[in-house]
């Protein structure tokens, strides 16, 4: 399937930047650097201001799928005795540590000393357990506490009303982890955490979802949109992987001033806009067409993915305590994305903004949280088609039905 070319000069500088990059992280590790590897959802910070490399677990593996090659990955798995079927966005990368893989994209993911990520699943928890039995690599656990409270509003609280909408033990708890990261990372490296250079970091990012924030903004107002949401993904997402620097920050305002250029001069991603839709899940990497297949038959062109849209909520923290703030972007994360009442209220805020007309809802395994964001939307009005299909694990995938379907779905529901 032929690839289009890039709409943003934004996101193709991304692009270069990210390979250049990653050779570079190759060249370090092969030479005695120690490497981490990080979930998405995990605080990349603190990495950051020690200076140790590290490698976001799940962008890999969106590396991997967008060269259709999961299923090699997943069959490496199944050959040494792990399940194929779970967590395949975050057991990918697992599958370079159990044998080689012949040809991997990018020149193969370096072999880590350090894996991080968060325990609030059996399996997740049990794919880090794997890691942390292989010879040389040693798995940091973050604990997590469930909310007693909910504020509908957070997205408005986040910002500096963090404490309020978060709550005072669940940060506590966090802070913990996080100082027990440090310490961990500087027994098991010789780095020096510095605060000093830790707050510099904290405050680039701030400014860098700043810009986002004004983006989301300024492409939720515009008529027609300016860009379709798989022009924006890697202008928004090599920046937030690379959080915390000065060329992140600049990225993002780059991204911003070219999207401002397009609504100033009228350029529309589908100008013949008669839809706009929303796409609620992780990136379909495997089939990054699919958004745009539905512009000429219905002039549907999706205007939302939650990776702007979270870039713009969910990150932005300002206090003097910077570990504290960093405590509070971590320690609801998930609940933003996926644990109701926090995502499906903040699905529905978006939907609005947007001025969205139907959402395609990737489900992904925890149906039930799922559920509730289906409900939410139908009941106030904005038709969802759910998706059951992995969104790197093509095996399942029947593109000529799944586009078929949501072509019946937005003719009879939508139009």
């Amino acid at each position: 399937m032929a690839r289009r070319n890039k709409l943003l000069a934004s996101s193709t500088e991304a692009t270069r930047y990210q390979r250049e990059w990653f050779a570079g992280l190759r060249e370090a590790v092969a030479g005695g650097e120690p490497l981490a590897l990080v979930n998405a959802d995990a605080p990349q910070e603190i990495f950051r201001a020690m200076g140790i490399p590290y490698v976001v677990n799940q962008w890999w593996a969106s590396v991997v799928a967008a060269k259709r090659r999961t299923g090699e990955y997943l069959r490496t798995l199944r050959e040494n005795g792990y399940p194929d079927y779970s967590e395949q966005y975050s057991a990918t990368s697992l599958a370079s540590v159990l044998a080689e893989i012949p040809d991997p994209p990018w020149d193969g993911l370096p072999r880590p000393t350090i894996v991080l990520g968060d325990t609030t699943g059996d399996a997740s928890r049990k794919v880090f357990d794997i890691w942390d039995e292989q010879d040389g690599i040693a798995y940091y656990p973050l604990e997590n506490a469930a909310a007693d409270t909910v504020p509908v509003n957070w997205w408005d609280l986040m910002p500096e009303q963090w404490e309020a909408a978060i709550g005072t033990p669940r940060l506590d708890l966090m802070v913990a982890e996080l100082e027990g990261l440090v310490r961990f990372l500087e027994t098991t490296t010789g780095r020096v955490f510095r605060e000093s250079r830790f707050r510099e970091v904290m405050t680039l990012i701030n400014e860098q979802e700043e810009w986002n924030r004004r983006t989301r903004d300024l492409i939720a107002r515009t008529r027609p949109v300016p860009l379709r949401v798989d022009d924006s993904i890697s202008s928004v997402m090599v920046p937030q992987w690379h959080r915390g620097t000065v060329w992140a920050r600049d990225a993002a305002r780059r991204f911003h001033d070219e999207v401002a250029a397009r609504v100033a001069t009228g350029d529309a991603a589908c100008p013949g806009e008669r839809l706009r839709l929303m796409w609620i899940g992780r990136g379909l990497w495997y089939d990054m067409d699919f958004y745009r297949h539905f512009e000429e038959r219905h002039g549907a062109v999706f205007v939302w993915s939650m990776y702007l849209a979270i870039a713009a909520d969910g990150y932005i923290r300002y206090g003097d305590d910077p570990m504290r703030a960093l405590a509070a972007r971590f320690a609801a994360f998930s609940d933003q994305l996926y644990r109701p009442p926090w995502s499906n209220e903040w699905y529905l805020k978006e939907a609005r903004l947007h001025q969205v007309d139907g959402v395609v809802h990737l489900v992904g395994e925890d149906a039930r949280s799922g559920w509730f964001i289906t409900e939410t939307l139908e009941r106030a009005g904005i038709p969802v088609f759910e998706l059951r299909v992995d969104n790197v694990d093509q095996r399942a995938y029947d593109l000529t039905a799944v586009r078929a379907a949501i072509d019946d779905w937005l003719i009879t529901r939508v139009a």
